[in-house]
């Protein structure tokens, strides 16, 4: 939804203003402003909302959303390394997420907590190490050449549905290992029109996840879940007969639990689709985010560049294995996560009473994590709205004040794979091609969980 930024920012100053009133529960102050408009204003101007309740109330504020407990948003560094070093027993992240159980499923490694939560995670892991990396990184590359191929030279498209066509035809190859035919003709149409659906904010909230019929939207997505939980069943039925592979679901297949037991079918399609939701839309958009940066910056797009000539040497073709020396690309990644956070926040839900951040808080409330505010703080970014990759490179930040993928116990387990696709991707982009603004400021909005540019980023391409 298309907000301007103006009236977004006065809506969320409003919003975070309130009537000022004594708290009763003990909690640090924040908005007083009815929880519904409060909502609203975090669903639909995130970003304008959280700059307005720290100008307020500080680096700490509780914020009151319908259908979750107070939540307590925390954005000192100190109090996030505090919530990241707690205990799973005494903060619940799966909890937190339980809005996100319908579209992942019960099995969601994201949903789940303790020993479940460590079980699922531990099967999860083998996939993403090094070692595996050369022939994801090959699949990455080859996607990725033959869609530029396609796309047109100095005429405006939209960066946003390229950069998802490209990470959904990456996680069909190197997830799911489906090769091209019609089996992924299907899948492809069936997850792209599902993720679609789920473009709107307002369906992670409970309230407005109401099947009314084939033709709402929360019923059309619910059919059409259906439809995809068929199609994953038939590939997992179909895969189990064949025989592994060097892909994602292969190493699912062969994984086993503790006990020895394997994988149930409904756990690896949960798993499958998590890792389609947290590593498509979210990966494509921090494509997307970056070559706006480069557009709009051409001294780092130059530097970029001729980092690629030299690691290339005169090749036509970017060698996987050489990624790892494009420091600077890496480094111009890094920032523009920083700027650009694909989720403004992680949470937990507090299961026995604890401080954090010099806060007492009961048994019963939910943590915000603010990854927006943290990278967005003057105290540990000079100058946060200056877009200078050398950050990266003249110093390591720590893991409480640059956090995309949030931590802790709960630090994305694909943070390695998304940046190395990230590199790849945008190595393969710009060896051959310099991005060229249509458009010097874009606005944030929200796509569901994650904050996209608005209007899904018109850009044009133009050859080097």
């Amino acid at each position: 939804m298309d907000i301007p930024i103006t009236l977004a920012d006065q809506f969320a100053r409003r919003v975070a203003l309130g009537t000022p009133a004594p708290r009763r529960d003990g909690l640090p102050d924040g908005p007083t402003a009815p929880p519904a408009a409060q909502m609203l204003s975090f669903l639909l101007t995130p970003q304008s909302f959280l700059r307005a309740v720290r100008s307020t109330y500080g680096k700490t504020a509780t914020l009151h959303i319908p259908g979750i407990p107070a939540l307590v948003q925390f954005s000192e560094p100190e109090a996030i390394r505090e919530v990241f070093a707690t205990s799973d027993d005494v903060m619940h992240a799966g909890e937190a997420n339980g809005i996100l159980e319908p579209f992942l499923g019960s099995y969601s490694v994201l949903v789940l907590d303790g020993a479940r939560h460590r079980s699922q995670r531990r099967l999860l892991m083998p996939p993403f190490r090094g070692d595996r990396m050369r022939a994801y990184g090959e699949a990455m590359r080859d996607i990725t050449a033959r869609a530029t191929r396609e796309w047109p030279r100095d005429t405006r498209f939209i960066m946003q549905n390229e950069s998802q066509a490209i990470t959904l035809e990456v996680i069909l190859r190197t997830v799911f290992g489906m090769e091209d035919g019609a089996d992924q003709d299907r899948m492809r149409t069936l997850l792209a029109t599902g993720l679609r659906i789920l473009d709107n904010p307002l369906f992670i909230v409970k309230t407005f996840q109401r099947d009314l019929g084939a033709f709402s939207p929360w019923g059309r997505f619910l059919r059409l879940r259906r439809e995809i939980h068929h199609e994953m069943d038939a590939l997992i039925a179909r895969r189990r007969r064949e025989g592994p592979r060097e892909d994602i679901l292969s190493m699912l297949l062969e994984a086993k639990h503790e006990d020895g037991s394997p994988m149930t079918d409904e756990e690896i399609r949960d798993e499958l689709f998590t890792l389609l939701v947290a590593g498509h839309e979210t990966t494509a958009t921090a494509i997307s985010w970056t070559l706006h940066r480069l557009s709009i910056h051409p001294d780092v797009l130059a530097k970029v560049q001729a980092e690629l000539d030299a690691v290339l040497a005169g090749g036509r073709e970017l060698d996987v294995e050489r990624s790892r020396e494009l420091v600077y690309l890496d480094a111009v990644c890094k920032e523009a996560l920083r700027m650009h956070p694909v989720i403004p926040g992680v949470g937990r839900v507090v299961k026995r009473p604890t401080r954090i951040g010099g806060v007492d808080l009961p048994a019963g409330v939910a943590v915000g994590c603010s990854i927006y505010l943290v990278h967005f703080d003057p105290d540990t970014w000079p100058d946060p709205e200056r877009f200078d990759p050398m950050r990266f490179i003249d110093h390591k930040p720590t893991p409480y004040t640059f956090f995309p993928f949030g931590g802790g116990l709960r630090r994305c387990i694909g943070e390695a794979f998304a940046l190395y696709e990230m590199r790849i991707v945008l190595a393969t982009i710009l060896k051959d091609l310099a991005p060229v603004a249509e458009v010097k400021t874009v606005r944030t909005q929200r796509r569901n969980i994650t904050l996209t540019p608005a209007g899904g980023l018109p850009i044009r391409m133009r050859a080097r």
